[in-house]
């Protein structure tokens, strides 16, 4: 059944109201949108009329959004962001379409970007778009095709396809070693342990691992662990790493193995991608070429420890 079309109000009055919520006043939107004061107060009055809600409050000059226009401005910033990106997809299309991606950004700059190359020659077509994100998301609210996630298979509505597992490793810099001797898994228990905030019980799933019992560490957290890498190679404390992204430090002597080898991690790699564009074409390229990568060269990368 089609929408009525006073529930779908033009963009130009879609743009000037998410405009003056978003600055917080007419002139300011004015200024915002390249238009009048007097052109954006009458678009937001137009659709005040066209959806017969009030969404501001007059005081005086000052227009104040009430409840129901602030949650509005929520939905409408949303839409015109996927509009947005929805016209960049179809500008950027070469002919064989165009894949927006979600990555992990460690994981994108340093095992997915060297490998992409590939998949773009065997695929001269299609365009891959690359975004971060660190948590699952709303496909339908984000735009994405298909994201790669870290953890367990569970994403609401998506179908998925795992990569590998993950084993971590427990590093530091050989000066911080030096002068902080560690002889048991025990004697990490004080140090400063880095920490990945979307991961609060990886120290803890370690010392279990290795017959410890102990609190929540100490340390600093870091949300991406690019950050982290470089944070344990100036000697600010031990991280705990997945040994593939480790693994040019470990190789190069930056970082080395604070005790004990790699333990299993609590999660896997992911392909995940929204159920209804399963059999999109692009993704199905990709989805196949990661396959055989991780199946292939990149398993035996990953093994060669």
């Amino acid at each position: 059944m089609a929408t009525p079309r006073r529930l779908l109000p033009s963009i130009s009055l879609l743009m000037a109201f998410e405009s003056v919520i978003r600055t917080g006043s007419t002139l300011a939107a004015a200024n915002d949108l390249a238009l009048t004061q007097g052109a954006v107060s009458r678009l937001v009055q137009n659709l005040e009329a066209q959806l017969g809600v009030q969404l501001f409050r007059r005081e005086g000059r000052r227009l104040v959004p009430t409840e129901n226009a602030l949650a509005y401005a929520r939905d409408v910033a949303k839409a015109m962001d996927l509009i947005s990106r929805a016209s960049m997809r179809v500008r950027s299309t070469t002919g064989g379409g165009t894949l927006a991606l979600s990555i992990l950004p460690t994981f994108g700059t340093r095992w997915l970007a060297p490998r992409l190359p590939r998949f773009l020659a065997a695929h001269p077509g299609v365009t891959i778009n690359l975004g971060t994100r660190l948590r699952p998301f709303d496909f339908a609210e984000e735009g994405f095709d298909a994201a790669i996630h870290f953890g367990d298979r569970t994403w609401p509505e998506a179908g998925f396809a795992k990569l590998f597992d993950e084993r971590m490793i427990a590093c530091a810099a050989p000066g911080f070693l030096a002068s902080h001797p560690i002889d048991s898994p025990r004697d990490l228990i004080g140090l400063p342990l880095l920490q990945l905030e979307t991961r609060p019980n990886a120290w803890a799933s370690w010392f279990s691992f290795h017959g410890v019992s102990a609190s929540i560490p100490l340390g600093m957290l870091f949300d991406q662990f690019a950050p982290m890498i470089q944070s344990a190679i100036y000697g600010m404390g031990v991280a705990l790493l997945p040994e593939f992204l480790a693994k040019a430090e470990l190789a190069d002597g930056r970082l080395v193995e604070a005790w004990g080898g790699p333990v299993p991690s609590v999660g896997s790699y992911y392909l995940v991608w929204p159920g209804i564009g399963e059999n999109y074409p692009p993704l199905v390229a990709f989805r196949e070429w990661l396959l055989q990568e991780v199946s292939g060269r990149a398993a035996e990368e990953l093994l060669a420890w």
